[in-house]
């Protein structure tokens, strides 16, 4: 009901129009989606009779982001084609293409005269109904210099484990449940973290968030608990179809 709730409520705000950049990283190859990616690329995939892409795309618009930079590499005319500038969808979208694979953070150097403020990065394959406007001024209030988007896991070890102390037991859990944070593939980052990032080389987003740590910088997390799918497999592909007819 919660849910259901908050995009009811979505529906009635409105949100001031912001200057802030979103970064989206739509140049993977979607290797474990073959064969649905073999004609087309991965974020154009269609969950609910649209795009993954224009999904996202439409849930940033509704906190009021308009300026979108989209990184493209594996099919990206096809991607170029669909949006072309943005203006069809109320929106502006430039791209940088990768002339060479980059990883999830390298192509965000090839827009650096652009992102002159805070600005959100993510994964062409996600699907989320994350508030926006709140994750960015979470990530100014608490002033990082970036703030990386996590996911609640829970795993359960079928087996009873024991607890050891060199080669003697201290105890035993039966089935014990272990919860971690995992990266959902959605940051804030601040404009200044981009001098980090090298030119033309492969980078990813786990080696920036290490090299501002190793510099005193700010990383932060911010906890994600509304509905969020990292579509990387068929299953995962699947389940979202049948997901976005109850939360979008």
């Amino acid at each position: 009901m919660e849910d259901y709730l908050k995009y009811f409520l979505d529906d009635i705000i409105s949100y001031e129009k912001k200057d802030n950049y979103v970064f989206i990283l739509a140049g993977g190859l979607g290797t474990r989606l073959r064969p649905l990616t073999e004609k087309t690329p991965k974020p154009m995939l269609e969950v609910g009779e649209k795009p993954i892409l224009e999904r996202i795309i439409e849930q940033f618009k509704e906190y009021g982001f308009i300026n979108f930079i989209i990184s493209i590499n594996y099919m990206g005319e096809v991607i170029e084609e669909y949006f072309k500038d943005g203006r069809d969808f109320n929106v502006n979208i430039q791209y940088v293409k990768e002339e060479k694979k980059l990883g999830t953070a390298g192509s965000i150097k090839l827009a650096e005269k652009e992102l002159n403020k805070p600005f959100i990065v993510i994964n062409g394959d996600i699907l989320t109904g994350i508030d926006f406007d709140s994750f960015l001024n979470y990530h100014k209030e608490n002033q990082y210099d970036i703030t990386v988007g996590v996911r609640n896991y829970e795993m359960r070890v079928p087996y009873g484990v024991m607890v050891m102390e060199n080669e003697l037991i201290k105890s035993l859990e039966e089935k014990p449940t272990y919860t971690f944070y995992i990266n959902s593939g959605v940051y804030v980052l601040n404009k200044e973290v981009v001098d980090y990032i090298p030119s033309n080389k492969e980078y990813n987003m786990t080696d920036l968030i290490e090299d501002v740590i190793k510099d005193k910088g700010k990383c932060g997390t911010y906890s994600i608990t509304e509905y969020w799918s990292d579509i990387g497999h068929i299953e995962d592909f699947k389940k979202a179809n049948e997901d976005v007819k109850k939360f979008f």
